[in-house]
């Protein structure tokens, strides 16, 4: 019979207080990777694995909650969207909101202008989900908002599936 494995909350207090402080402290700043590396090489010798530790990186996320520092959120409201889109190079042609996502913030939307000449597009804002919005709402409203400002076409391909493969705007 295998040895029982201790629970997830037995092993951060196997950790020393040092570590377990330090560790706390990446939680804090959002640094995910930093705080399981940090508990993976402290924990080796008391048994704790990759896995392991990624399980107690994430008990003290759910612990800290909403005292973490995370990235700020951009603004949405037209005044400072217009003032970006106003900063670009070029004319802007279009407006476009793009799905995409990662292993951290999961599916996410970036609020894009195109512009002509130069022809690329640059990023205005970046929606990510939150308890209380969906970002593909909110992006595709602050998009409409602000191409209707600006009098150009708004484009936002799949707004109810998350796809960032979906097809993009293009220049007529």
């Amino acid at each position: 019979m295998p040895a029982p494995q201790p629970q997830d909350h037995e092993l951060w207090e196997t950790l020393p207080a040092g570590i377990r402080t330090q560790v706390d402290g990446y939680v804090l700043q959002d640094s995910f990777m930093r705080a399981v590396k940090l508990v993976w090489d402290a924990g080796r010798v008391r048994g704790i694995g990759l896995r392991e530790a990624q399980i107690v990186v994430h008990e003290r996320y759910l612990f800290h909650g909403d005292r973490i520092a995370r990235e700020p959120e951009c603004p949405l409201d037209l005044e400072s969207l217009a003032a970006l889109a106003g900063g670009l190079p070029g004319r802007v042609a279009a407006i476009e909101a793009v799905w995409d996502g990662d292993t951290v913030h999961g599916w996410f939307v970036n609020l894009l202008a195109v512009t002509d000449d130069p022809a690329e597009e640059r990023a205005l804002a970046t929606v990510y989900g939150r308890r209380d919005r969906d970002p593909s709402e909110a992006a595709a409203e602050a998009g409409r908002t602000l191409a209707d400002h600006l009098g150009v076409p708004f484009h936002f391909a799949g707004p109810d599936d998350p796809d960032d493969e979906a097809p993009r705007w293009r220049r007529p």
